[in-house]
C-alpha cells in the first residue's frame, strides 16, 4: 500500500515537473552562474586542503543545489492548500508517508537530475574526479535534498502564505551556506568561525563530498557525512510525517 500510494504520488508530481522544462533547469542557473564566474578564480590559488579548485567547489555547488532548492519545496504545498487540493488528499486513505514519500522523492531527482548537468558542464572547464566519487556525490545530494525537502514541507504546513514562508526559509539557509563552506573550504576560517561551522551539519556532507572526489571513500570524513546525511533524512522524514499526520486535524 506504502508503496503503490508513494509511486502514484511521484509519478504525479513528476508529470508536473515534466510539463515544465523551466523548473527543470532554472534551479541550476545560480550554480551553474557560480562555476562560470567564479570557478575560474580560483583556479591555482591554494585552498587550505588536498584537491584542486573545481575538486572543492564543483562538491559545494551540488550541494547548493539541494540546499536552496529543496528548501523552498514548499511553496508548492502553500499553493495546494490555498487552492484546496491538499484538503482533499488529506481526506482520502492515501498513507500520510506517501503523501510526503511521493513529493520528497521527485524532489530528490529532479536535484540529481540538475548536479549531472552540473557536473557535465564542469567537466570541460577542468574537473577532473573518480566516477565512483562522483557517483557518491550525487548520492549526497540526494539525501540533503530528502531532508530539506520534507522539512520545508513540514514549515509551510504551519504556515499561511508564500510571504510567511519565503522569509523563514532565507533567514535559515543563509547561515547554513555561509557556515558549511559550501563556496571555500572552512580550513580557511578564522579559528572561531572554524569551531562555529561543526555545529551546521551540512558541513560533514560538503567534506565528505569532497574527499570523494579525490578519491578518498573510507576517511572518517566520509563516515561522518554518510552518517550526518543518514541520520538528518530520517529524522527529516520523521518530523514531515507527523506534520502531515497533524494538519489541519
Amino acid at each position: 500500500m506504502l508503496f503503490r500510494d508513494t509511486a502514484l504520488l511521484f509519478g504525479r508530481y513528476a508529470r508536473q515537473t515534466l510539463r515544465s522544462p523551466f523548473q527543470i533547469f532554472f534551479g541550476a542557473l545560480m550554480p551553474l552562474l557560480y562555476l562560470l564566474f567564479f570557478g575560474p578564480l580560483l583556479t591555482g590559488l591554494p585552498l587550505g586542503r588536498e584537491g584542486d579548485s573545481w575538486q572543492i567547489l564543483v562538491p559545494g555547488l551540488l550541494l547548493q543545489l539541494g540546499l536552496f532548492g529543496a528548501s523552498f519545496a514548499g511553496f508548492s504545498i502553500i499553493m495546494e492548500k490555498n487552492w484546496g487540493v491538499f484538503d482533499r488528499m488529506r481526506v482520502t486513505p492515501v498513507s500520510r508517508l506517501a503523501l510526503l514519500l511521493g513529493r520528497v522523492l521527485r524532489d530528490a531527482a529532479l536535484f540529481v537530475f540538475q548536479a549531472v548537468l552540473l557536473v557535465l558542464v564542469a567537466i570541460p572547464m577542468g574537473l577532473r574526479a573518480p566516477v565512483a566519487g562522483i557517483l557518491a556525490g550525487f548520492g549526497f545530494v540526494a539525501l540533503l535534498s530528502a531532508a530539506l525537502a520534507s522539512l520545508s514541507y513540514a514549515l509551510a504546513l504551519k504556515l499561511r502564505t508564500p510571504q510567511e514562508f519565503g522569509p523563514a526559509i532565507n533567514t535559515l539557509a543563509m547561515p547554513a551556506m555561509l557556515l558549511s563552506g559550501l563556496m571555500l573550504p572552512m580550513a580557511l576560517a578564522p579559528g572561531w568561525l572554524d569551531v562555529l561551522s561543526h555545529f551546521m551539519p551540512f558541513r560533514y556532507l560538503v567534506d565528505a563530498v569532497r574527499e570523494a572526489y579525490t578519491g578518498h571513500y573510507t576517511t572518517p570524513t566520509m563516515l561522518y557525512g554518510a552518517l550526518v546525511a543518514l541520520g538528518l533524512t530520517a529524522l527529516a522524514v520523521t518530523v514531515g510525517t507527523r506534520t502531515f499526520r497533524s494538519a489541519g486535524a
